[in-house]
């Protein structure tokens, strides 16, 4: 209401409300129905819940206490780099010397005005976020491990994993260590792990579960397979064992939505019903279980 208050803004005084009865324009106007009460008498009674689900949002927090934040800045008495701008931007001095002793992309980052110091810590400017320096490599394991590790990490991806590295820390060749350290993760690399050569040079499976008994099938194939290739392979493989589907849902694979697939389907009188792009849940049973066979 609030949005559409502002919408009409410029119209007021050249426009007239006029109340509409419901009747009339047949939409359905939450405004002028009167709300039913949820009791017996009403048709789309819902019986209230003796204990009612209460939503919970998890919120993970990492704490960095001034230990954390004490070790940054002695770390950077290690690196050259990180000393001489520690004195080019506490003193907020212009000495070429110091600004030629940087290393050249240092020292275009530094022209740049891309590193700030607050609290004798060095931050690094990116997009819209400015994230601290850090150079010492046990401080860089530790907010790897935060951020890949942790239980609300969940083990997310090198691109993910390196979505949220960016908007806390930032060191030289950040990326290239990201890379690396979700490849050698030990759980992601055997959650991930890689088949090798199929036998007989198949590279597809084509996944059938059984609604009534959730049973799965599971049939190696070629993923240039034909429909009547497909076709061939339930019928002779599934049906037999089955019997006549009274209903299938699929995704729309050219396959299955050809004009031999389709005719054949009207002969056994198998209604043949299709997910929409995108939206996988359509066929969560069998979704579901090829998400349990890649992970085996």
């Amino acid at each position: 209401m609030l949005r559409w208050k502002i919408a009409i803004q410029e119209y007021r005084g050249n426009m007239t409300i006029v109340d509409k009865d419901g009747n009339i324009h047949k939409n359905a106007d939450g405004l002028r129905r009167w709300p039913l009460q949820n009791d017996i008498d009403n048709p789309a009674y819902v019986p209230e819940e003796a204990s009612p689900q209460i939503p919970i949002e998890v919120i993970s927090v990492t704490d960095l206490n001034t230990t954390f934040f004490e070790e940054v800045r002695n770390s950077y008495t290690q690196d050259t780099n990180c000393s001489i701008l520690c004195q080019l931007l506490n003193k907020d001095c212009k000495e070429n010397s110091l600004i030629h002793a940087l290393d050249e992309v240092w020292k275009k980052s530094y022209d740049e005005g891309i590193f700030h110091l607050l609290d004798g810590i060095i931050y690094h400017r990116a997009m819209h976020t400015c994230v601290m320096k850090v150079v010492d490599r046990s401080l860089i394991k530790l907010v790897l491990k935060e951020c890949h590790d942790s239980p609300f990490s969940g083990h997310l991806s090198e691109d993910r994993t390196r979505e949220k590295v960016k908007t806390c820390i930032w060191w030289s060749m950040w990326k290239k260590d990201v890379a690396e350290y979700c490849k050698t993760c030990h759980r992601c690399q055997k959650a991930n792990k890689s088949t090798g050569k199929s036998y007989r040079s198949y590279n597809a499976c084509l996944v059938i579960v059984d609604r009534f008994s959730k049973t799965p099938i599971f049939f190696p194939c070629q993923k240039d397979d034909t429909a009547m290739d497909t076709a061939l392979l339930i019928c002779n493989r599934v049906v037999s064992w089955t019997g006549i589907f009274t209903n299938i849902i699929s995704d729309r694979d050219l396959k299955l939505t050809s004009a031999l697939w389709t005719n054949l389907h009207q002969l056994f009188g198998t209604k043949l019903s299709f997910s929409t792009a995108y939206h996988p849940q359509t066929d969560g049973l069998a979704e579901r279980m090829i998400q349990t066979l890649e992970d085996m």
